[in-house]
């Protein structure tokens, strides 16, 4: 899977809704959302909208993003990579109340080293996430992957998109390096994690998808879920 250079590094504020779909209702919405929505046009697999997600998440020696504590507890720093890629994210998630913001630069899988050094290089596609690690003094902790469906479509107030995760699995890992975690376990079993984005009021489909599956939304993190399974001792709250 392929990805353009000319991709925006900021993303404005959207709204999002997220829930844990339980196991026996996945693949029906699926197709249900299939039906009625895009496929993402970076999506492969025989519907054209699947794809390999990893990401490497950071996080201070204190596990302070993980506690929520002062600032950490709005931004998560992450590299990303889609399938077999030779061009990888560095994204920053940014929440303020319930509205989400991404910011994210392109970089070849081969710079990711880069983030190593002590010093910032200027003029690099990373040197504002570089900046920001050193800064908030973040490491890596773990890699996270699961496989992804993603759907889009509009309403009158911009794009709309759709975002079904299965599969999760994490590793604790410290290097700058993606590993193929296929045999490790399922943290979440067969459920499924769902995302809705949008700009503004709800569009009908979401409403429709929600009350067909019915649905609750509530606050999941694959990174919280993954840290909590992979460093329960260092995590635990006294």
């Amino acid at each position: 899977m392929g990805f353009s250079t000319e991709i925006r590094e900021n993303r404005a504020f959207v709204a999002e809704i997220k829930f844990l779909v339980p196991a026996d209702r996945v693949e029906a919405l699926r197709e249900w959302a299939r039906g009625r929505l895009r496929p993402d046009p970076y999506g492969g697999g025989p519907h054209g909208d699947t794809y390999e997600t990893n990401s490497i998440y950071f996080d201070t020696t204190e596990f302070d993003v993980f506690h929520r504590r002062g600032s950490f507890g709005r931004s998560k720093y992450r590299a990303r990579r889609y399938g077999a890629a030779e061009e990888m994210f560095l994204e920053r998630k940014l929440k303020t109340h319930d509205l989400v913001s991404k910011r994210r630069s392109i970089i070849p899988c081969g710079e990711l080293v880069k983030l190593e050094t002590a010093e910032t290089r200027k003029g690099w596609a990373g040197h504002w996430f570089h900046r920001r690690i050193l800064a908030r003094q973040l490491a890596p902790v773990c890699q996270v992957a699961y496989t992804r469906t993603a759907l889009v479509h509009a309403n009158g107030h911009g794009p709309i998109r759709m975002t079904l995760d299965a599969g999760v699995r994490a590793v604790p890992s410290k290097a700058l390096a993606f590993h193929d975690l296929a045999g490790e376990p399922l943290l979440t079993g067969s459920n499924g994690i769902l995302e809705l984005k949008f700009y503004r009021s709800r569009p009908p489909v979401f409403d429709e998808l929600i009350e067909t599956f019915a649905l609750i939304a509530q606050p999941i993190s694959k990174y919280r879920i993954a840290v909590g399974a992979l460093y329960a001792e260092e995590v635990a709250v006294a």
